[in-house]
């Protein structure tokens, strides 16, 4: 089966964007369109449950992420979308990765999907700025990369959804990426890479807004990616500057629980409330 864009070469294309990549502001990422055969992307959008009707799944009902879904591993993918998740995990992609982002260190895949797989928001719903949780929960590897894939065909920018990433002190984004089909967003995980789309969803009742998300791991990390505060953390959640500077107080408060709460409790704790 064909993935890529038939014009598509893994090689020549990361040392064409090598650059535009790793001098991003306000942190290294990429936007690139029409990355994978448009055939098999339209059968992966044909294999997309509706999310909120399925069991086991994640369902998000908080005031930092609302109304958004997420599969657990494997089980509910298509066979195509399988096949796309192998593919996204397999020596050559992870080579591609390597070589565009500049990461030193060796990155690995995550065939367990923590925290990947499909991604569902639907209308109203909205995903908090924010840091990604920085360790595998199982294998303790360090997160360092996202590569997200949308599936939206027709999607008008009215409709909102907009990927964004914004600078470490939060005063304002430098990207906002529509969520349109056959669109890839990728960009290297910090605990001060902020991005999330914050504004509620604004799309018709019978439509969503779906990727699917993949993620890279190394096994150690540059200090200067680390808040020193938080070696160990799940998602982080923080205020755009004068809109929802609230958001920093959740922080505080989770820099405490940690500081005071064995490690086996909180992984119990995430456990039995996925």
């Amino acid at each position: 089966m064909q993935i890529l864009n038939p014009n598509i070469n893994l090689a020549e294309l990361a040392k064409q964007k090598k650059d535009e990549y790793q001098k991003a502001d306000p942190f290294p990422n990429i936007a690139i369109h029409d990355f994978f055969d448009e055939d098999m992307l339209n059968k992966v959008v044909n294999e997309f449950p509706d999310l909120a009707v399925k069991k086991d799944v994640m369902k998000f009902t908080h005031h930092n992420e609302k109304n958004k879904f997420a599969t657990k591993g494997e089980d509910l993918l298509g066979p195509v979308t399988k096949q796309l998740v192998h593919f996204l995990n397999s020596q050559p992609m992870l080579e591609f990765l390597q070589e565009l982002s500049g990461i030193k260190e060796k990155l690995l895949g995550d065939p367990y999907l923590e925290g990947g797989g499909y991604h569902e928001i639907k209308p109203g719903g909205m995903l908090k700025l924010h840091a990604d949780f920085n360790k595998h929960r199982d294998t303790n590897l360090d997160r360092r990369l996202n590569l997200l894939i949308y599936l939206n065909k027709d999607w008008d920018e009215s409709y909102g959804g907009h990927f964004e990433l914004w600078d470490k002190d939060r005063t304002k984004a430098y990207k906002k990426i529509l969520p349109t089909f056959n669109t890839i967003a990728m960009f290297t995980t910090t605990d001060f890479s902020y991005h999330g789309h914050p504004d509620p969803l604004t799309c018709p009742p019978d439509r969503s807004r779906r990727s699917l998300a993949l993620y890279y791991y190394t096994n150690g990390r540059p200090a200067s990616e680390i808040n020193k505060n938080l070696e160990n953390h799940s998602t982080l959640y923080v205020g755009r500057q004068g809109v929802d500077n609230d958001i920093k107080k959740i922080i505080r408060v989770k820099s405490i629980i940690r500081d005071f709460v064995p490690p086996i409790v909180i992984k119990t704790f995430r456990k039995i409330t996925e």
